[in-house]
C-alpha cells in the first residue's frame, strides 16, 4: 500500500472555488439579517407558481423531460423564435458552461470585460481556452478596445449586459458598431441576466441583435427576475446552429421537472411578476439618489443592484455592513456590489452607508 493519491488535471489548482453570496444568521443582539449579496429576488414565488411548483414535487420520481418541450415551446411563444433557436440549462450560467464547452477548446481564445461575471475565468480554464481579460473603462465594457483584441483564434466574446458587479450597460450604438468588426465565424453572446431590469431605451434588447447577426446569441435566466434561483433554470435563444451546438454539451436530465414546471407556470403569470420588477425598479433609483446625495460616486445601473468602488476600503465597509447585520458582496480590494432588496433591507444599508466616513 502507497501514498500515492488521484491524480487530477493540474487547472484546478488554478481554479479558485466560486464564492456563493454571504448570508447571516440572527443573534444576540443583532436583528433579523438582510442579504444583499446575490442579487436574488427579495419576492417568493407567486401563490400560482408555488402551487404548479408542490404539485411537480409529486412526480420527481420520475425523471425530467431531457428535451423541456414544454419549457421550450413556452419560451418561444413569448420570445416569438422558432423552438429549434432554444436551448436551456440549469441556470445561465449552466447554459454558457454549454456554451463554451461548444465554441471554444485548447487554444481557442474567449475574450470578456473584466472585471464581470466571475464564473467566465474559471468556466473558460475549465474548457482549457485561452481568457482575453479586457479591463472596463468607466466601469464599463471597453468596446473598441475588445474588437482590437480579436485575432484568428477568437472563438467566442461574451457581453455581460448589464454588467456585473457594476451595473452598467451598453448602447445599441455602441454595440452596433462593435458587431461589424467582429467575424462573422466568432460567437457574440450577449449575457442579459438582468434584462428585465433595464428601463434605458438605448440599451438594446440582445434578441432584436440575434435576429440581425447571425453570430449572436443571448443568454437569459429564471433566476433574478423570476425569483426561481434555488431552482436553476436558463435557456439561450440563438440561430439555429448555435443553439444545436449548444443542446449537444448539456447534461443529461439537468433541468429538473420542478423547475421545468416554475419556469412555465412563472411565464403565464409574467405580468404579475413584472410588476414585482417594476418596484425592485423603483427602489433601485431610491437607493442611487440616496447615496449619490451623500456623496458616493455610483455608476448608472440598469440591473436590480449598485456598485460601489472602495478599493482599500473594501474590507472595512463590508464589515461594517455585516455589524449592521447586512451581507454584501465584497471583490477583493476592488469594491461591494450591493443588492436591492426590501424597503426595509435597503434602508438599514443606506444608514450604514451614510455613516461611513469615506466617499468615492
Amino acid at each position: 500500500m502507497t501514498d500515492a493519491t488521484p491524480q487530477f488535471r493540474p487547472v484546478l489548482e488554478t481554479i479558485p472555488p466560486y464564492v456563493p453570496g454571504k448570508a447571516l444568521v440572527a443573534g444576540p443582539g443583532r436583528s433579523e439579517p438582510h442579504k444583499l449579496s446575490s442579487n436574488e429576488s427579495p419576492h417568493g414565488p407567486l401563490p400560482s407558481v408555488a402551487q404548479v411548483i408542490a404539485e411537480a414535487g409529486r412526480t420527481i420520481n420520475r425523471y425530467p423531460d431531457n428535451g423541456a418541450e414544454a419549457l421550450i415551446s413556452a419560451i418561444s411563444a413569448r420570445f416569438s423564435v422558432p423552438p429549434g433557436h432554444v436551448a436551456v440549462g440549469p441556470g445561465s450560467v449552466g447554459v454558457l458552461k454549454q456554451v463554451i464547452e461548444a465554441a471554444a477548446g485548447p487554444g481557442d481564445e474567449v475574450i470578456y470585460a473584466w472585471r464581470s461575471f466571475e464564473a467566465y475565468p474559471g468556466l473558460c480554464d475549465l474548457a482549457s481556452a485561452t481568457s482575453v481579460r479586457i479591463p472596463l473603462t468607466e466601469e464599463t465594457h471597453d468596446l473598441e478596445a475588445m474588437a482590437d483584441a480579436i485575432t484568428p483564434r477568437t472563438r467566442l466574446i461574451l457581453l455581460c449586459n448589464p454588467n456585473n458587479p457594476t451595473g452598467t450597460a451598453l448602447l445599441s450604438s455602441e454595440i452596433d458598431m462593435f458587431l461589424e468588426r467582429v467575424p462573422r465565424d466568432c460567437l457574440v453572446v450577449l449575457d442579459e441576466a438582468y434584462r428585465e431590469y433595464v428601463r434605458d431605451e438605448v440599451v438594446p434588447d440582445g434578441l432584436d441583435l440575434y435576429r440581425e447577426y447571425p453570430n449572436v446569441a443571448v443568454l437569459r435566466t429564471f433566476s433574478k427576475a423570476y425569483g426561481l434561483a434555488g431552482l436553476r433554470v436558463g435557456f439561450l435563444i440563438g440561430q439555429l446552429p448555435v443553439a444545436q451546438a449548444v443542446r449537444k454539451t448539456m447534461l443529461t436530465f439537468s433541468v429538473s421537472s420542478v423547475a421545468q414546471a416554475a419556469a412555465v407556470a412563472s411565464l403565464a403569470a409574467e405580468d404579475e411578476l413584472l410588476s414585482r420588477v417594476d418596484a425592485t425598479v423603483a427602489e433601485r433609483g431610491r437607493v442611487w439618489e440616496a447615496l449619490t446625495a451623500d456623496g458616493w460616486t455610483v455608476p448608472p445601473t440598469e440591473a436590480n443592484f449598485v456598485w460601489l468602488r472602495l478599493s482599500e476600503q473594501t474590507k472595512a465597509f463590508t464589515e461594517a455592513c455585516e455589524e449592521a447585520g447586512i451581507t454584501i458582496r465584497p471583490y477583493g480590494d476592488e469594491g461591494v456590489r450591493v443588492s436591492i432588496g426590501t424597503p426595509e433591507a435597503n434602508d438599514a444599508f443606506l444608514a450604514v452607508a451614510h455613516e461611513f466616513p469615506h466617499r468615492v
